[in-house]
Parts: structure tokens; sequence; C-alpha cells
């Protein structure tokens, strides 16, 4: 994971945040065009890291990876014109990859496809709503559970190296810095030691400023 992440960073950023849909919100039947069209003023996805800021306006790279969206499913089965440029992609890591390069133009992304989905029976845990097939697909309306429950579903992940991750690492300098060395002091730690620690975060926190949030930022971080 570490190296990974290392290929997702660089001008000097080390960190990314992490992202899932589990499942993916996909109506049964749909195709993955149709799936992905009903997201263009949202990302499928949510934060699983701790950022305060959830909305996601750009970002300097990803890797995103999808996982049970069959073959099949990659292209609308309505004939004639295609409705977007995704219905228009020959595959679903096409659609995937033209559905990232809409969303954030100038990113460095990359996309996987697996066609096998996430197992999700017995010993995992059946917290899934009565809307969802038994492969993890979306209902109109509740059916109930089948004897099995869920069996799998459909899950995108994503790895992202955003701006998010700004307020977060800026937070974290804020925390460290109302403390103080004299209460870290007792654990070892030196004070040029934490000093140092704490401008290497500071400018670690710089690295994820974009032109509109620079100013801003530099006053939260010196706002102690």
């Amino acid at each position: 994971m570490l190296h990974f992440a290392d290929s997702l960073t660089f001008s000097g950023r080390k960190v990314v945040a992490a992202g899932a849909a589990l499942p993916l919100p996909a109506l049964s039947g749909s195709s993955f065009p149709d799936i992905l069209s009903a997201h263009q003023q949202d990302m499928p996805w949510k934060l699983l890291s701790s950022c305060r800021e959830q909305k996601l306006s750009c970002c300097f790279a990803q890797s995103v990876v999808l996982r049970g969206i069959c073959q099949e499913k990659s292209s609308s089965n309505c004939p004639g014109q295609p409705r977007s440029p995704l219905h228009s992609c020959d595959s679903p890591e096409q659609v995937l990859q033209q559905f990232l390069h809409t969303q954030f133009p100038g990113a460095f992304s990359t996309a996987h496809v697996l066609q096998q989905p996430c197992d999700t029976r017995p010993p995992f845990p059946q917290f899934f709503s009565p809307l969802l097939t038994t492969r993890g697909f979306l209902l109109d309306k509740a059916q109930g559970f089948s004897s099995a429950g869920v069996e799998s579903i459909p899950v995108l992940a994503a790895l992202q190296s955003s701006p998010l991750l700004l307020p977060l690492l800026a937070g974290l300098c804020r925390e460290l810095r109302a403390r103080r060395w004299s209460s870290l002091g007792p654990a070892g730690l030196e004070h040029d030691d934490f000093q140092e620690a704490l401008e290497e975060l500071r400018t670690l926190a710089q690295c994820y400023e974009t032109g509109l949030a620079a100013g801003g930022s530099e006053d939260e971080a010196d706002s102690d």
C-alpha cells in the first residue's frame, strides 16, 4: 500500500485519501455508463478519510478500481446514437477512464476494472438494505432477502491525492502546536525534533494548496 500511495504522490505530497462505494449504487439491469451518468454532479463513492470537506472539486492524482460490473453491462442496450461520451466507450475501463477525465480534467488517473465482485457470503455481516438483490444491485422496491442474503456486491474504490487533505493536515498541525512540546517532552521527544516534525507537517500541508485555497490555508495554519 505504501508503494501504491507513492505512485500517486508527487511535488512533495505523501498522503492520499481513500473513498469507496460499498456497494456501488447501481440499478439491476442498468449499464455501466448509465450508472456513472447518474453521478455527473457528485462522486459515486464516499470519502473514508476524515476530511472535513466532502465535496471534491479537483484532484492531483487518483487510482480507481471497480469490481463486479460484468462486461455485458459496459454499454447501454438502447440502439442508435450514444446518449453521452460514456455510452460510446467500448469497454468498462474506457467508461471509467472517460468519467474520471471528465470529472477531473488534467489529473493523473488510472482505472482498473475486475469482473469478479466482492464476496459477501457468511461470515460477512449481512447489514445490507432489502433493496439489494443477491448480487448487490438496487431494486425499485424492497423484495426481502433470499435465504442466502446478499452473496456479492459491486464495489468502487478510490485513492486520491487532492486538496481535501489540506485542512486535515493543517488541522493536525494546529493540534500539535496547541499541545506544545512541554506535554510531549515526557514521552522522550526532544524539543528540536518536535519543531522539525511540526515544520515538516506544515510544509506537507502546503503541498496540497491550490491557487484558490492558498491564501485561506496560510491564515488557517497561522491562526494559533
